[in-house]
């Protein structure tokens, strides 16, 4: 049974040591991931993030940001297979998981649906710390009129995670989110299967688009608990 999530950006630049002396520029979205992350209380921690396909990862699996330029592995496995959403998150915990759920980038809702549901029964008490970006087309000069559907959508995720209303987030039409660029339309829709119909308390605690690219901080604790 789910009983919190943390939803998190992952953006790479989000390791002060990748961002330098830009570090301060995320300083707030940071300080929001950790407060939603004091907030899970589940018995058993899973994380979720998109990648090139749909697996399982058992927590002793690392990850490493050297494709950024920072030479360092997240995790106790001596090969890194982790994809980065789920290297940003293992970096976020400071400790090990106790699993990790990559989700296909390009899966259908009814598929992150299932997969939801199953890491909801997977224990008792479940929390997940989701990770996702939401669009990453707001630049001024966008080709086409992307830059007028980034906002809308932004805005629409935003209510979304900041309600706990799982309804929305399954019902985020993927090419919308193809469209903006929206790296986290997936990791959200396993969220949205783990919770179901059951009662959520949701809080939106940052929202942020530097970059061009928006990051959406969000906190979720069952009704009741």
């Amino acid at each position: 049974m789910l009983t919190s999530a943390a939803v998190c950006p992952h953006p790479p630049v989000l390791v002060p040591e990748l961002a330098g002396s830009a570090a301060p520029r995320l300083d707030g979205v940071r300080a929001a991931c950790r407060a939603a992350l004091d907030r899970l209380d589940g018995d058993v921690l899973l994380v979720v993030g998109g990648g090139e396909r749909t697996r399982e990862h058992g927590p002793e699996a690392s990850g490493t940001l050297r494709p950024f330029g920072l030479d360092r592995v997240y995790g106790p496995a001596a090969t890194p297979t982790l994809p980065p959403s789920l290297t940003v998150g293992r970096w976020l915990l400071g400790r090990d998981p106790d699993g990790y759920q990559e989700i296909a980038a390009d899966a259908d809702p009814a598929e992150c649906a299932a997969v939801g549901a199953k890491l909801a029964a997977s224990a008792g008490r479940v929390s997940l710390l989701v990770l996702g970006d939401a669009s990453a087309s707001r630049w001024e000069l966008a080709l086409g009129d992307v830059a007028g559907l980034a906002g809308p959508f932004d805005a629409a995720a935003a209510r979304a995670l900041g309600a706990a209303d799982a309804a929305a987030l399954a019902g985020i039409d993927p090419a919308a989110a193809r469209a903006v660029r929206a790296g986290g339309r997936a990791a959200w829709q396993v969220l949205a299967g783990a919770a179901g119909a059951d009662p959520f308390r949701g809080e939106l605690l940052a929202e942020d688009a530097p970059y061009d690219v928006t990051y959406l901080v969000a906190a979720w604790t069952r009704a009741g608990s």
